[in-house]
């Protein structure tokens, strides 16, 4: 289903039901090594992690395969998002897995700075569902928005 089918739906990202994953494409004003920072200092992930806007009132990094992370908002203290990485591959890529699902950043140079590519690939069409209903489309998107403008700034 397209995104604009959702009725909560915006057109930043699109969903590919047959392969069960969300997808965001961001151009942002930064460097692909800028942009990876952005991803794995948990000082600069606290500050645009949150689709609020609101710094995260903990921010844990072990960046390494294997290596745990947990983001704390200071909303939903009782609901972290947390994972693992599986895999870590400066300046261009960095895979986790997370409530089930994996996640996905990869970071090319372009013309503007980076394109950023992020897909959430759930477990089956159930799990997608989920997610969507969820917020995890509309929330995801707008960290992103977040994490754009703190590279921009």
């Amino acid at each position: 289903m397209p995104a604009a089918a959702h009725p909560f739906a915006r057109t930043d990202f699109s969903l590919d039901e047959a392969a069960h994953t969300i997808r965001f494409v961001r151009a942002v004003r930064a460097t692909p090594e800028k942009a990876f920072e952005a991803w794995t200092d948990p000082r600069q992930v606290a500050l645009w992690w949150d689709p609020t806007g609101e710094p995260l009132s903990r921010c844990e990094i072990d960046l390494r395969v294997g290596g745990a992370f947990a983001f704390v908002s200071r909303g939903h203290p009782e609901m972290p998002f947390s994972g693992v990485y599986r895999e870590i591959a400066p300046p261009n890529r960095l895979v986790f897995d997370a409530l089930g699902a994996e996640g996905r950043v990869s970071l090319e140079a372009s013309a503007a700075g980076t394109e950023m590519i992020v897909e959430i690939a759930c477990a089956n069409e159930a799990h997608l569902k989920q997610f969507v209903a969820m917020g995890v489309a509309l929330g995801t998107s707008a960290t992103l928005d977040n994490l754009a403008a703190h590279l921009a700034a």
